[in-house]
């Protein structure tokens, strides 16, 4: 049942770091109070909440208090715990309800889903074992990438095999979770999508973005995807029939590979706003948190529209202090910090925001500043 939460009333969420900030942010904007639930006294969505709640996300008495207090729940990141959100569902109105984080949150789930859509993966395997792995790889060959079902993010948990001699790194990972084992993908760009719908079904897709990884962190999203329309048109496609099966309410990241030959294969899923997603605040029509927002709080969507070509460029923390002495030169860039309170190397601590005319020119722009330097 959709039910409409009206400025005034309290949105929680679970999960204080940048996320939930900018939601936080987009809420306030049409009068929105929020609450949030996150175990670090001063987190990023914290410092600009209404209520504070700061305890582990699995603490029983929190959830409650959250579930009091809030007239809606919503997350900003997948790995909570799923027995406690499914407990808070009945207690709470949390439209999105705790399914699609238990699918989300185990790459063996997650890939089921994406078959079960009609959408295509790469080959892959499931094992439980490293001697079951071993026994069964010859069904996809070298070279592969072996990932832990559960956790990790930006790179980890997760070995490239590149012939049998390299099968033994693997082993590690079983230390953690069973492992899926997929067939290398000989893809030519990294693409996402992020679909968002409301409960009545009413869905959107954000720009296709295109993907830059450097150490296998986001370094850079274009916006628009520098890809054939009829790919974009095929992975908006793909996007929303990931969003249909799963009855999303709210917002689903889509990561895709783009082949040789423009077609696509469905990568990961996350159930919630995306940092590739961060360029539709400055270059779109509505941004994925005020659509986000809409969505959850049971509210009409917008169809996003793309104002400009776009580049979002990634603040890590050895990027700030650079970043700050080059502010006076590039009035055309839009800055967003989060709040965190220690620049640690790698630590996402923001994003610049770039709209263009001409996206090969400012990406030189971008290099010759000299920020993102290694």
């Amino acid at each position: 049942m959709t039910k409409m939460i009206y400025p005034g009333q309290t949105i929680g969420i679970i999960g204080g770091g940048q996320l939930g900030r900018m939601m936080a942010l987009a809420a306030k904007e049409a009068g929105f109070k929020i609450a949030v639930l996150e175990p670090a006294m001063d987190s990023p969505c914290g410092q600009v909440a209404d209520i504070r709640i700061v305890a582990p996300y699995d603490d029983e008495a929190a959830l409650e208090e959250l579930a009091e207090v809030s007239d809606v729940i919503t997350y900003e990141f997948e790995n909570i715990d799923y027995e406690g959100l499914k407990r808070l569902t009945q207690i709470a109105y949390v439209p999105q309800g705790a399914e699609l984080v238990r699918i989300t949150q185990n790459r063996v789930t997650e890939k089921e889903a994406i078959v079960n859509a009609g959408c295509p993966v790469a080959p892959y395997i499931v094992a439980d074992t490293y001697e079951e792995l071993a026994a069964n790889i010859h069904r996809i060959g070298y070279p592969c990438i072996v990932k832990t079902a559960r956790g990790g993010y930006d790179g980890k948990g997760q070995q490239l095999l590149t012939s049998v001699e390299d099968l033994p790194l693997a082993e590690g990972l079983f230390a953690y979770s069973q492992c899926i084992a997929e067939g290398f993908v000989p893809f030519v760009k990294e693409i996402s999508v992020i679909v968002q719908r409301n409960g009545d079904g009413e869905s959107y897709c954000q720009p296709v973005g295109e993907n830059i990884h450097v150490h296998h962190i986001l370094h850079e999203t274009i916006v628009p995807a520098r890809i054939a329309d009829e790919t974009a048109k095929t992975a908006e496609q793909e996007a929303l029939k990931i969003a249909d099966y799963l009855h999303l309410v709210g917002t689903l990241a889509v990561e895709m590979f783009v082949l040789e030959d423009g077609s696509i294969v469905i990568n990961e899923l996350a159930p919630r706003p995306h940092n590739s997603g961060h360029y539709s605040i400055e270059a779109c029509s509505i941004s994925q948190f005020h659509q986000h927002i809409r969505a959850v709080c049971g509210w009409p969507l917008r169809k996003p529209q793309l104002w400009a070509s776009s580049i979002m460029v990634n603040v890590l923390g050895q990027h700030i202090v650079p970043l700050s002495n080059s502010i006076a030169k590039h009035p055309e860039w839009s800055l967003h910090l989060y709040g965190k309170d220690e620049a640690k190397v790698d630590r996402k601590m923001g994003h610049v925001t770039i709209m263009t005319d001409n996206i090969e020119q400012t990406l030189q722009q971008i290099e010759n500043s000299g920020i993102w330097s290694e």
